[in-house]
């Protein structure tokens, strides 16, 4: 009987260490991007009447071309940090039939940047106002004899500089 619990023990203890190696908090793990990156910078480029050709340089090749909807890109990115919610962005371009740009649908819209948003900005850029006039600058008090300071100081100014040498021409003409 004692050799039973204690098989039993011993069995149990090795299974929980076991299952404790699969979700160890101390294990590494990676983020997991896929598709296309798309930033708000990439949409505030885009403009009604590009061609397909334009678009393309600007956001790249679609991760997503439908046989069935020839006149629909669509930019799919997705994010998954380690161990953590899987982030997902969707970007669909449309184009008419002379292949030239006419809507967007997705997580991006063109105007202000997510960051703008957060911060509070509109997106208008507003020239800084001139100071009346700039502090003069202090001059910097001489260090202390004997100071830490002072020996840097010296150190830096013993330095002997050392010139570069020059690489001799390489001959152009054939031997």
């Amino acid at each position: 009987m004692p050799n039973t619990k204690l098989l039993l023990t011993s069995l149990t203890f090795a299974g929980l260490i076991a299952l404790a190696g699969c979700s160890f908090p101390g294990v590494y793990k990676i983020d997991i991007q896929q598709g296309n990156v798309v930033t708000q910078d990439m949409i505030d480029q885009l403009k009604p009447g590009m061609t397909r050709r334009q678009v393309r340089f600007i956001m790249g090749n679609p991760l997503i071309t439908d046989t069935f909807h020839a006149n629909r890109w669509d930019y799919l990115y997705s994010l998954q940090p380690g161990g953590g919610q899987r982030l997902q962005e969707r970007m669909s371009i449309f184009f008419n039939d002379s292949d030239q740009l006419v809507s967007l649908a997705g997580d991006f819209m063109p105007g202000v940047s997510r960051d703008q948003a957060i911060l509070g900005q509109d997106g208008e850029t507003v020239a800084p106002q001139p100071q009346a006039q700039p502090e003069p600058q202090k001059a910097e008090a001489p260090a202390k004899p004997g100071s830490l300071e002072e020996q840097i100081q010296r150190e830096v100014d013993d330095v002997e500089t050392t010139p570069v040498p020059i690489p001799a021409p390489l001959e152009t003409s054939p031997q």
